[in-house]
């Protein structure tokens, strides 16, 4: 059974920096889309950032030039580089992994940004 385990999350002063790590466990379909979500309190989940198997990267607006991701595939791992951070990047963030055969979503590591 394929698991998601995410690790890199803390506590961080504005303008600091933070890179999460998510590795899948297990065997996966070669052909998938792994990215980060995020969920602050009192909203819905949202979109941070996605890259697929070949390297099509897509970014939130509010996250542009800031966060970068970036995975390696014979680790069935993924990076989020997160620079610059702000108050408002505070969150849960969580690991997704999208493929044919199924969705999968990490446990969730906090990320606080605060000074």
């Amino acid at each position: 059974q394929v698991q998601l385990v995410e690790s890199g999350g803390g506590l961080v002063q504005p303008g600091g920096s933070l890179r999460l790590s998510c590795a899948a466990s297990g065997s996966i379909f070669v052909i998938n889309t792994m990215g980060w979500y995020r969920q602050a309190p009192g909203k819905q989940r949202e979109l941070v950032a996605t890259i697929t198997s070949g390297d099509r990267i897509n970014y939130a607006d509010s996250v542009k030039g800031r966060f970068t991701i970036s995975r390696d595939n014979a680790k069935n791992t993924v990076y989020l580089q997160m620079n610059s951070l702000k108050p408002e990047d505070t969150a849960v963030y969580y690991c997704n992994l999208n493929s044919p055969l199924t969705v999968l979503w990490g446990q969730g590591t906090q990320v606080t940004v605060s000074s």
